[in-house]
């Protein structure tokens, strides 16, 4: 027998691994579906790629890569028969077999029983050689197995290797220079000191100088004015504003290249007047408490519906989400998309188009992973009720784990790929920006959620305005908390409160503060300052007013209440509030207009370029002859290239070094007027377009920021196309680089093709410029953003909502509305809603009404 074995494995010998490391082996779920080897058809894992494979998947794995030989791993799960001995723990049979094998249930109680099954099995034959099998199988087939049996979980391989358990302390930490320039960083309002981001913001630890950070490979990032300032400064640590807590913070370090650990972060900040410390504590449960916190006595039972025997229910769209330890945040945005159409239709619909044309490795592929997903959810093969023989108040349903895919999505990112609780609407926007990207040329969801912002921004001395777009996907909304109906009760409660913390006496029964929706509409529409305004009427800084309306409605609309915020002591604080947010909403009196008749435009200009005063201090005085670095110069001439395209490419990427300026060359090679001397607006005749304009401003009709241009073409996109996107997005490189990723590069007669071809109507795709918007360029009339615009009236679907004192604690729940009913998905828990908490929710979702 041993020798016909071997004789049966020497054809297949070559494509048998032994697992080395660094291999991860998927042995407890199958790509493609949420089987596992407790599943009735068990897991085949293939024993070259180490890829796990459901019964109705193996075959197709087969066929694509030829792969025959599979291990089958099959788990026999059985309630114990107690009798005599009720109560002992349960036997593991074949123990060895499944060593850290991690399933969606936990059979070692006291109930069940299991016995583990492995054998090899061959295709297409399905030859079946039960394991373990030492004497008669080759030695190589039985290491190999071996080693499979005992790799740890895919997932748990990961964690020791994870950017958390890597960071190491750094060298600069002890030693570091604090520069005493009473610098005091507020607890909100931060913006880059270079630039307009407000987002991935970092605090360098010697200066106290906020500046934007890298661009990640989501998208999401700054444009590296952080290291630009250490090259500048040598100063090397900085820290992450965001991500400040009682355990510490994110801190990278410049000239390590690398996160690092700050043991002294504590000291560090408070030089700058944050006193982490005095932030929330941590308990060992991973939520947080603060000892000084007013308690929230219902938010959690009102909720959840605590208290109520709430009807389980089970079948196709009531499938419930694993919780993985602070993943409900994923959970329930996971649960919102795939309850809309076209997440359904895409993923779902699609699905054996997608499994079909899947990469060698579908584990990491966003298509096959959103389509297993939403299998997963809506097929209701993990939703099933309770068998006969179970007390249907003990049952709770399997459902599916988001293992797989949220080491997918989060991959490369700091925050979603930690085991930290997240912000839901910040992981929301992540996953559109995924969904996107991975549309590109084909259907994206996505546009469901797309609309277009007019913002209407008025000098207050000249009167003039400007009128611009931007695209966006949410609409967050103030909490006006002089608003509140309650106002009396609020603030007689605030006086009992500290008078029984005086008087060391039980503090009073908390009082929520109410406030009408409409208050909220109505601060959203309210002018607001512009800082920093420079008025291009009066080529000076001036006090302006920014509003904002819809220049286009989603056919979804995400609306989130800004209830988060940070006291002035740097605490950060859930506003406790509930706010009547009505089933039916009405927002086409927020459509934006355009320029009004007797408004008049601002100058297409952008402010001057300021130099540093000891720039002006060494400039010549001859005000023909631009400051430009000549040692970047001198490096790229010595490279070969001409000593005026040299210049210029120093010079239009604003003497940012030679690195950035030969990314420009190499862009600009090939441009007739590549070698030709550096001109200038100001160096030459004044022509008809620029004689009202002052020296040194630009008109806006200009190209974009050759710095930005060269960031683009530098990552592989053409120019041309560079150009529109930059233009298409008033010069953000951030959306730019999302614009470029949805719009992709197509011939000018194909996009005039497209426009004959399509009737305009309410629900169709239109143009950008359907408003008018004198700052937008003509090339963005024909490539602005795809919106599905249509009338602004709306219909509640779904909210997410949020208990706990903090976006970084707590946890997450939703109710959608489905099939006339409002349901509640607590994790893997799918009841009917009794009385869904409306008006405590974090983010809602509405969907547009048809116009009939």
């Amino acid at each position: 027998m041993a020798a016909d074995l071997g004789e049966l494995l020497v054809p297949y010998m070559p494509t048998i691994r032994v697992p080395k490391t660094g291999d991860r082996v998927f042995k407890s779920e199958c790509a493609f579906s949420f089987d596992s080897p407790e599943s009735e058809g068990g897991l085949y894992v293939c024993m070259n790629t180490f890829l796990g494979f459901g019964r109705e998947h193996v075959e197709r794995h087969y066929r694509k890569t030829g792969q025959s030989v599979y291990m089958h791993l099959k788990r026999h799960v059985k309630e114990k028969s107690t009798g005599a001995a009720g109560g002992a723990i349960p036997r593991r049979r074949n123990g060895k077999v499944f060593i850290d094998l991690e399933l969606n249930r936990d059979f070692n109680g006291e109930d069940y029983e299991y016995e583990d099954e492995a054998k090899l099995v061959i295709f297409p034959d399905h030859f079946e050689i039960p394991l373990p099998n030492i004497e008669e199988l080759p030695a190589l087939v039985t290491i190999a197995c071996d080693a499979v049996l005992n790799s740890p979980s895919a997932y748990k391989k990961q964690e020791p290797e994870s950017w958390e358990e890597e960071i190491q302390v750094s060298r600069h930490a002890r030693s570091l220079r604090q520069l005493d320039n009473g610098v005091r960083i507020p607890p909100s309002g931060w913006k880059c000191q270079k630039c307009e981001m407000r987002e991935n913001l970092w605090l360098n630890l010697t200066d106290g100088a906020v500046l934007c950070g890298k661009w990640f490979f989501d998208g999401s990032g700054g444009n590296g004015h952080a290291l630009e300032h250490y090259r500048e400064t040598n100063y090397p640590l900085a820290v992450k504003l965001d991500t400040i807590t009682p355990d510490g913070a994110d801190v990278y370090s410049f000239e390590e290249e690398e996160a690092v650990l700050d043991p002294h972060i504590s000291e560090h900040l408070s030089h700058f007047g944050i006193d982490m410390l005095q932030m929330q504590k941590r308990t060992e449960n991973g939520n947080h408490t603060d000892n000084n916190a007013r308690p929230r006595v219902s938010e959690w039972e009102v909720i959840q519906e605590s208290g109520m025997k709430l009807k389980a229910l089970y079948g196709p769209g009531y499938t419930g989400i694993k919780n993985l330890g602070n993943t409900c945040y994923l959970c329930t945005v996971i649960q919102v998309l795939f309850s809309i159409p076209d997440f359904q239709r895409m993923y779902v619909g699609s699905l054996q188009r997608i499994y079909d044309y899947s990469p060698l490795d579908p584990t990491q592929d966003f298509a096959t992973q959103m389509a297993k997903l939403g299998h997963g959810l809506l097929s209701g093969q993990y939703s099933k009720p309770p068998m006969k023989s179970e007390l249907i108040e003990q049952h709770q349903q399997k459902g599916i784990s988001p293992r797989m895919f949220k080491a997918m999505v989060s991959r490369g990112h700091p925050e979603f790929s930690s085991n930290r609780q997240q912000d839901a609407q910040e992981f929301l926007l992540h996953l559109i920006n995924l969904v996107e990207r991975n549309s590109a040329g084909s259907e994206n969801p996505s546009d469901v959620f797309r609309f277009l912002v007019e913002e209407r921004v008025q000098c207050c001395q000249s009167r003039r305005v400007r009128y611009s777009q931007r695209v966006d996907y949410c609409i967050q909304l103030p909490a006006p908390i002089e608003a509140a109906t309650n106002r009396e009760e609020l603030l007689a409660y605030e006086a009992k409160w500290k008078d029984a913390e005086e008087n060391m006496r039980a503090p009073p029964e908390p009082v929520r503060a109410r406030i009408p929706f409409t208050s909220c509409l109505q601060a959203f529409t309210e002018p607001e300052n512009v800082p920093d305004f420079w008025s291009s009427a009066l080529q000076a800084k001036s006090a302006g007013v920014k509003t904002s309306r819809f220049a286009s409605f989603p056919e979804y609309l995400v609306v989130q209440i800004k209830k988060f915020t940070f006291g002035l002591d740097w605490v950060p604080k859930k506003l406790d509030l509930a706010i009547d947010v009505p089933d039916f909403l009405d927002l086409n009196r927020l459509r934006a207009t355009g320029l009004q008749a007797g408004e008049e435009e601002l100058p297409d200009l952008m402010p001057p370029i300021v130099l540093p005063e000891d720039t002006r201090d060494n400039s010549t005085g001859s005000g023909d002859s631009p400051e430009i670095d000549e040692v970047a110069v001198m490096q790229l001439a010595e490279m070969g290239f001409p000593l005026e395209a040299c210049r210029k490419a120093v010079y239009y990427t604003g003497n940012m070094g030679p690195e950035m300026a030969f990314n420009w060359i190499i862009a600009h090679m090939e441009e007739p007027d590549f070698a030709e001397p550096l001109t200038l607006p100001s160096m030459m005749d004044p022509g008809p377009s620029t004689s009202d304009s002052p020296m040194g401003a630009t008109p806006l009709s200009n190209s974009p920021p050759e710095e930005s241009i060269a960031i683009l073409t530098s990552m592989g996109f053409p120019r041309t196309h560079s150009i529109q996107a930059l233009k298409a997005t008033n010069n953000n490189l951030e959306r730019a680089l999302d614009w470029i990723f949805t719009h992709p590069e197509e011939e000018e007669s194909d996009v005039l093709s497209d426009m004959a071809d399509t009737e305009p109507n309410d629900n169709a795709f239109f143009n950008a410029n359907s408003h008018s918007d004198s700052t937008l360029s003509p090339d963005r009339e024909t490539l602005g953003p795809r919106v599905k615009d249509g009338p602004g009236r709306y219909e509640l679907f779904a909210f997410i909502s949020h208990m706990g004192a903090s976006t970084m604690s707590g946890h997450y729940v939703c109710h959608i509305k489905k099939e006339g009913r409002w349901v509640i998905y607590n994790d893997q828990k799918v009841c009917l809603s009794e009385r869904p908490p409306k008006d405590l929710g974090y983010i809602y979702f509405y969907h547009r009404l048809s116009s009939s």
